[in-house]
């Protein structure tokens, strides 16, 4: 079977070590000095300032709305996984969709600032697959309207863009170690916090709001990394040039193999791509679903992703129409990329698409 991702799972006796360490220190969790290990490397391979780590790329969002506490109307993106639209929910705060550029897949930025009004208070965009957004374009009606802005990066690890770390930009950006990404720590993610005086206070919130042993100033939750979780990534970041590289093999097979019989994102000329993901685009879901049957027969499985579009959800209130981006949502479909899938297997892959198609 070949699932649309597998797990990277790095030298045994190489966690073994870390886990040895752990059982010397006898601290698994609360900060513990492989967490604080981890957040400086992650600073220095990014290239970025103020990495904290918690415990899922949900968690990080929902910190991250705290941290700047926001409040009434967020614009956002109806094309991205659940979570990016859910954690406004949960925490009080009214989605309003601006829809997708249907080459690029992100929020376009032309369709932001006509849903801006008083009780606006943020932006939050979505690097789709890893595809930076156009942030000088989103920063700057956030200037120009006084609003936050929040990327979820949960697919932007590693991304540069103008030969810097994509997640320098916006206020906060986050990102997801789930055990399905690119670089992961088997559950996990982070906040990047480009204002300094902000990190303390993001430090106490995923600590249940604890400031020290005898005040607790905040609202918070516990939202912490563990010391196994760290290991593990650790571990993984070691390793991450040579997935990166197994990755892109994958991409460029898949391109040179579908290339005019699908279409593939249009990527940001000024970003790197990090080949977490190799998403196809259908002239319709008719296509698609045969695809993806013949695929599925096949004991292959890709996965329509993003799909449904958020707008559609039921919890969302007021129902907004977004056509792009429910239009996209039904005809994209991503193929299987992962560091261990075979040459071999990418080319029976692309022959089975192309024989449903023609």
């Amino acid at each position: 079977m070949i699932n649309v991702t597998k797990t990277y799972l790095p030298s045994k006796e190489k966690y073994k070590k870390y886990v040895d360490e752990i059982y010397e220190s006898a601290q698994v969790t609360n900060y513990g000095p492989l967490v604080q290990r981890l957040e400086k490397r992650l600073e220095a391979y990014l290239g970025v300032k103020n990495v904290v780590l918690v415990a899922n790329g949900t968690v990080a969002l929902e910190i991250a709305y705290r941290t700047l506490g926001l409040k009434g109307f967020v614009i956002t993106t109806p094309f991205s996984f659940v979570a990016t639209t859910s954690s406004l929910v949960t925490n009080q705060l009214l989605p309003i969709f601006a829809d997708i550029d249907e080459k690029t897949l992100n929020i376009d930025p032309n369709k932001i600032e006509e849903q801006i009004t008083t009780n606006t208070t943020a932006i939050v965009a979505t690097h789709v697959f890893g595809n930076a957004c156009d942030v000088r374009a989103i920063e700057a009606i956030a200037k120009e309207h006084n609003l936050r802005v929040v990327y979820d990066g949960a697919h932007a690890f590693d991304v540069k863009y103008m030969n810097e770390s994509i997640l320098k930009h916006g206020d906060i950006s986050t990102l997801s170690f789930h055990a399905t990404k690119l670089f992961h720590t088997v559950e996990g993610g982070a906040l990047i916090i480009n204002d300094d005086n902000l990190v303390q206070k993001a430090r106490y919130l995923i600590n249940f709001g604890i400031e020290n042993a005898e005040s607790i100033p905040h609202l918070g939750t516990n939202a912490k990394m563990n010391e196994f979780e760290a290991a593990m990534g650790l571990c993984v970041l070691d390793d991450i040039e040579e997935i990166k590289q197994k990755r892109k093999i994958i991409l460029q097979n898949y391109t040179k193999e579908l290339k005019g019989l699908v279409e593939f994102q249009k990527q940001d000329k000024n970003a790197t791509q990090n080949y977490g993901y190799f998403p196809v685009i259908f002239k319709s879901e008719e296509e698609l679903l045969r695809v993806q049957k013949a695929l599925n027969e096949a004991d292959i499985n890709p996965r329509r992703y993003f799909y449904p579009s958020l707008d559609t959800l039921s919890y969302i209130e007021p129902k907004q129409y977004m056509p792009i981006s429910r239009d996209i949502s039904k005809r994209i479909l991503c193929l299987p990329i992962y560091a261990e899938l075979g040459i071999a297997e990418c080319k029976e892959i692309a022959s089975i698409v192309k024989s449903a198609l023609l």
